[in-house]
């Protein structure tokens, strides 16, 4: 009696669990056949992207417009399909309209008007520095919420994320949709779990908690579990694109049970524009691009510019060298972190050759892209680069941190003579000695020429071309 009582209760729990699950899944399904029933067409392949910030103008935005892009060449194609956008921007008149004209104008992207697109409103994601603690279990389970909200507006047949929110494929799974993911990066890496047993800081890792043994194996344990979730709810995906060598290797560490359905697509990159710019005779310039946040690494490039220039100083020119420093501010942070690197080269006593240009409008960014002749990266495992690209694109010498993307996919050894792309560097004395060769090299047109032209050849592979190829060629097989 007692053996039967405990299978009672067992499968009575059972059923407390499933028959909920059960109930939203056929929920859910019936919204979708209700929807396409009411647009005459139940063959029509619904497509939802989950990007909140899809008016936004970066580099993930530019992912989502090109994949839209790409879907829109398949419709002209004959495949029938509608697709929505989940977006946490606020309802207006004419927001799909000036969307679109914001994405033309910003990336040169135009989706054509036959093309069904809809935006689904969703309420905004809450800010991460409300969340005291945590904050990487808080803000996924914040995801989970609106991606519930979002899947009971729209239910699609194909749930693509393109922000890296993989708890959301919880709500998709349980939709019943085949879900696709472009991943820019892990939520959680082995460099992260690697840098806290190593009790090193960094920017999302304080001083104060890496000098603390017990902080220390708290959080090292807090970032397994989130890594064991992580790597489950990221297995739930039927088609992974990652944006680079780096990130395939980490999330195909991560994500086991999908590394068999993981490729590599590289991002979509403006090199056709940027090829177009003359590469000699370039100014006496230096040039950083990329917001102003803490894990750029600005102060490095400051200092090491400022120890470079003491060694050039009885050069021609080297009195007069510039370090241009283009980026965007995200608030009051990332501004005093602009006034705080200002201050920085005050004390270096070069205040006068180093120049900031702050949230400007690309043309501002083309200009110095057609007059630099050296371009400076220093992002501790960037997972790809896209500033990397389009400095080579335009005929920069570049140098960037011998990790992540640039390490592993931009700057390589190019063509069948292994010719040299640009250089790496990771130490500040690395730095300074790269950068004094650059700008040796970088003087002489006959001697920068080879070095440059091999740049710009080698960023081909990263053009629109070869995403709306590669993309269109993996999703196919989900539309037919």
């Amino acid at each position: 009696k007692k053996h039967n009582s405990k299978m009672f209760f067992l499968l009575l729990t059972c059923a407390l669990l499933v028959l909920p699950l059960l109930f939203i899944k056929i929920k859910l399904n019936r919204k979708r056949n209700k929807y396409k029933s009411q647009s005459g067409d139940i063959k029509k392949k619904l497509i939802a992207f989950f990007h909140p910030y899809c008016s936004a103008g970066g580099g993930g935005e530019r992912v989502l417009w090109k994949a839209i892009q790409a879907l829109g060449e398949i419709y002209n194609q004959g495949v029938d399909m509608d697709i929505a956008i989940y977006t946490c921007d606020d309802y207006r008149e004419n927001y799909a309209s000036d969307v679109l004209k914001k994405v033309e104008k910003g990336f040169s992207i135009s989706i054509g008007s036959r093309l069904p697109i809809q935006f689904i409103h969703v309420p905004k994601k809450k800010d991460p520095s409300s969340f005291q603690r945590f904050t990487l279990l808080a803000e996924s389970i914040d995801t989970i919420k609106l991606a519930w909200y979002a899947l009971n507006q729209y239910t699609p047949d194909i749930f693509i994320d393109t922000t890296g929110c993989a708890f959301t494929f919880l709500v998709a799974k349980l939709a019943g949709c085949k879900i696709v993911a472009y991943v820019h990066y892990p939520t959680v890496s082995t460099d992260m779990l690697r840098l806290v047993w190593e009790k090193r800081p960094s920017y999302n890792h304080s001083a104060n908690l890496s000098q603390s043994s017990i902080a220390t194996y708290v959080k090292l344990l807090y970032y397994c579990l989130f890594a064991i979730l992580y790597g489950l709810t990221g297995s739930l995906c039927d088609l992974v694109m990652v944006n680079s060598t780096w990130t395939h290797s980490h999330i195909s560490y991560l994500w086991r049970l999908a590394r068999n359905r993981t490729h590599v697509v590289f991002p979509p990159c403006n090199t056709d524009l940027l090829q177009q710019l003359q590469i000699d005779n370039r100014d006496n310039l230096i040039l950083s691009i990329g917001q102003f946040r803490p894990e750029k690494d600005h102060s490095l490039q400051i200092r090491a510019f400022a120890k470079m220039k003491e060694l050039i100083a009885g050069l021609p020119g080297g009195k007069e060298l510039k370090l241009v420093l283009v980026g965007s501010c995200r608030g009051k942070q990332d501004e005093e972190r602009v006034s705080y690197l200002f201050k920085l080269a005050q004390s270096l006593h070069i205040e006068n050759n180093v120049v900031f240009v702050v949230n400007q409008p690309f043309s501002v960014l083309k200009d110095y892209f057609s007059r630099a002749s050296i371009g400076l990266h220093t992002m501790w495992n960037e997972h790809f680069g896209i500033g990397v690209v389009e400095m080579m694109a335009a005929g920069l010498i570049t140098i960037a941190h011998n990790s992540g993307g640039p390490k592993s996919d931009i700057i390589v050894p190019f063509g069948p003579e292994k010719q040299r792309t640009g250089y790496l560097a990771s130490t500040e004395s690395q730095y300074i000695e790269t950068l004094y060769d650059a700008w040796i090299i970088g003087r002489d047109n006959e001697q920068s020429r080879p070095l440059r032209l091999s740049a710009q050849q080698s960023s081909m592979r990263f053009s629109d071309d070869v995403f709306l190829s590669s993309f269109k060629s993996l999703i196919l097989e989900f539309l037919l």
